[in-house]
């Protein structure tokens, strides 16, 4: 696993080596106490591409049918978080809800990538949580205003191995310790390399940009000071707590 960190001022990119990191300084390299490091979000992405109704159990659990093609929008730069971050309740909305999802991280400037070739531009995988302010959501036409709160993207730890099957993994959100999505990414309706083609026909992807890729049946409601986990099997786990804007 790669990480990004903070020790005093300085920011640097390590190996998560159990308890301590190996930081990635050229020539000279240090070791860490995890402990004493700041963990940053993995990238700093320019765009956010989220995948909505991707997971078989999820539509049904909605008793919609199975799209055609993916269903995406975009969450702005400034809505990140990282592990261990707060997730704010916003004064606007009555109601949020968590979504664990896969994501995955763009290695390269790309641009018309087809699904054979997707695997050379990813960096990694990641773990996501796609917060939302169901409320809105349902009140507006379209999405923006729901997803787009400050911290409400949530991603991280760390940056799994590109080369990753991700075909079959366990994925699970529990909340407060109380498991509240378990599923397997075998329920995805399109794959990571799908995506990649038809989010690349359409915009340029930029290194450190990320595509997550949908959430599993499940969602849920969060409330303030819940502690919300989403696990991903082989990738991490993600925790952050939901704060009063106060």
């Amino acid at each position: 696993m790669i990480g990004r960190f903070k020790y005093d001022n300085e920011i640097f990119y390590g190996e998560v080596k159990e308890d301590r990191v190996i930081a990635d300084k050229g020539l000279y390299n240090d070791t860490f106490l995890l402990t004493d490091l700041q963990i940053l979000t993995p990238v700093q992405p320019s765009k956010i591409i989220c995948v909505g109704l991707n997971y078989k159990d999820h539509a049904r659990e909605l008793g919609m049918e199975i799209p055609d093609e993916p269903v995406f929008f975009l969450k702005p730069a400034s809505s990140v978080i990282g592990h261990l971050g707060n997730i704010i309740y916003p004064g606007m909305s009555k109601h949020i809800d968590y979504e664990g999802e896969l994501a995955v991280i763009i290695g390269k400037r790309c641009k018309n990538i087809s699904r054979k070739d997707a695997n050379s531009v990813i960096m990694g995988y990641t773990c996501f949580n796609d917060v939302t302010a169901r409320d809105l959501q349902k009140k507006d036409v379209q999405w923006t205003r729901s997803k787009s709160f400050d911290t409400f993207a949530p991603f991280g730890p760390y940056i799994a191995d590109p080369m990753l099957d991700v075909s079959k993994l366990a994925i699970k959100t529990h909340v407060n310790g109380e498991l509240r999505q378990d599923s397997s990414t075998s329920n995805l309706i399109f794959d990571v390399p799908y995506l990649i083609e038809f989010i690349s026909s359409i915009m340029t992807l930029e290194r450190g940009d990320i595509i997550s890729t949908g959430t599993p049946a499940g969602v849920g409601e969060l409330s303030i000071g819940d502690e919300v986990e989403v696990e991903i099997e082989n990738v991490g786990l993600l925790k952050n707590t939901v704060i009063s804007k106060d």
